[in-house]
C-alpha cells in the first residue's frame, strides 16, 4: 500500500524535489547567499515534507485499505465511513451502485421465478391433452401406425418431463423425501412406458437384483433411471439392456448396460456437460444434450455417484453407487 501511495502522490514528490533543486541552484548562482545555509534549509524542508507524507499516508490509506480488503458479498455496510470530501464521494457512489444492482437482481430474480412458475403451469396443462392423445393412439387399429404415433408421443412426453425436472432441480433439496425404495417396482413402469419404442427397435431387458431396495427419494431416483434408460434405448438396436444390482463395501450398486453404439473415449469426460451431444455423431439432430446433464445434477443432492464405462461400437455401462448408511443419515437431516 505504501508503494501505491507514493505512486499516487508522485506529482507532489516530483514538485517538491524540483523546488529543492531550484533553491540549491539559486544558492549556487548567487554568491551573496551561503550555499551551506541553503543546504540546511533544503534538509529542513525535506524532513518537514517527509513528516507531511507520513501523516497524509496514515490519514488517507485507512479508507482505501478498507476498500481494498472489502468483500462485496458482505455488503456496503462493512465499508469504512469516508472522512474527506473525496472519500465521501467514493463511499456514496459505491453505495448507490450497490443498491442499484441489488434492486436489479431482485427484479430479475422475481421475473425469472415468475417465468418458471408460468412454464411449470404450462407443462402441467399440456400433460392433460397429452394423456388424452395417448388414449386416442391406443385405439388406433393399424399396429404399425400405432407404434409410430406412440413413439412420437413418447418423445414429446420425455422432453416435457425433462423441462419439468430442469425447472425443479434448483430447489430440489427442499423437495427431498428419503425412504426405502423398491428398485424393481420403480423400474418396471419406466420400462413399460418405453415399450412401444423398444418393440420398434427390437430391444429387450434383462433384470437381476441381488439387492432390491435402496434408500433414496423415489421420485428423483425414478427420473435419474428414466434418463439413463432412455439414452440406452435411443442408442441401441436389436439388443438387450441389462440391469443389475448388488452390494459392495456396504454400498448398493446399480448397473445399466446397453450394447448400442457406445461412447468415444474422448467424449466420456464431457457427456454430463450441459448441451453436449457428441463430437462426431452429429446426425442426432433430436438430441438436446440435457438428459445426462440433468441426471448428474439430480444425483448430487441424493449423494449418488454415477460412473460411465464405454467401448465405442460395443457397449456402455452406467454405474450408480448409492450412499452408505452414514451418508444417508446426513441426507435425512436436511
Amino acid at each position: 500500500m505504501i508503494k501505491k501511495f507514493l505512486v499516487e502522490r508522485r506529482s507532489w514528490i516530483l514538485f517538491f524535489c524540483l523546488f529543492q533543486v531550484f533553491i540549491l541552484l539559486i544558492g549556487y548562482l548567487d554568491s551573496s547567499l551561503s550555499f551551506r545555509s541553503m543546504l540546511y534549509i533544503v534538509f529542513v524542508f525535506f524532513v518537514i515534507f517527509s513528516l507531511f507524507l507520513i501523516i497524509r499516508y496514515n490519514r488517507e490509506v485507512s479508507f482505501y485499505q478498507n476498500l481494498d480488503d472489502w468483500d462485496p458479498i458482505v455488503g456496503v455496510d462493512s465499508l469504512q465511513e469516508g472522512k474527506t470530501p473525496f472519500e465521501k464521494m467514493v463511499e456514496s457512489t459505491l453505495k448507490q451502485q450497490h443498491h442499484f444492482y441489488l434492486s436489479e437482481i431482485s427484479h430479475h430474480a422475481t421475473s425469472v421465478e415468475q417465468e418458471k412458475d408460468e412454464l411449470l403451469s404450462w407443462i402441467h396443462e399440456v400433460k392433460t391433452p397429452l394423456t388424452t392423445l395417448k388414449l386416442m393412439i391406443e385405439r388406433v387399429e393399424d399396429n404399425k401406425l400405432k407404434e409410430q404415433l406412440m413413439s412420437e408421443w413418447l418423445r414429446v412426453h420425455l422432453l416435457l418431463d425433462q423441462q419439468l425436472h430442469q425447472r425443479r432441480i434448483p430447489s430440489m433439496e427442499n423437495d427431498l423425501f428419503i425412504e426405502k425404495v423398491d428398485l424393481e417396482k420403480l423400474l418396471i413402469p419406466e420400462i413399460q412406458s418405453l415399450k412401444s419404442w423398444c418393440f420398434q427397435k427390437g430391444i429387450g431387458f434383462d433384470m437381476s437384483f441381488e439387492v432390491s431396495e435402496v434408500y433414496s427419494d423415489g421420485k428423483w431416483l425414478q427420473f435419474i433411471l428414466r434418463q439413463i434408460l432412455t439414452n440406452a434405448v435411443k442408442y441401441s438396436e436389436n439388443a438387450e439392456i441389462e440391469i443389475r444390482s448388488y452390494r459392495k463395501n456396504e454400498t448398493v450398486i446399480v448397473e445399466i448396460q446397453d450394447y448400442g453404439r457406445g461412447i468415444k473415449e474422448k467424449d466420456l469426460s464431457r457427456i454430463f456437460e450441459k448441451g453436449f451431444t457428441s463430437t462426431t455423431d452429429h446426425r442426432d439432430h433430436a438430441a438436446t444434450g440435457m438428459g445426462l446433464y440433468l441426471t448428474k445434477n439430480a444425483a448430487k443432492p441424493l449423494k449418488i455417484h454415477i460412473d460411465v464405462q464405454s467401448t465405442y461400437g460395443e457397449a456402455t455401462t452406467f454405474t450408480l453407487t448409492f450412499p452408505r448408511k452414514n451418508d444417508f443419515l446426513k441426507l435425512t437431516s436436511m
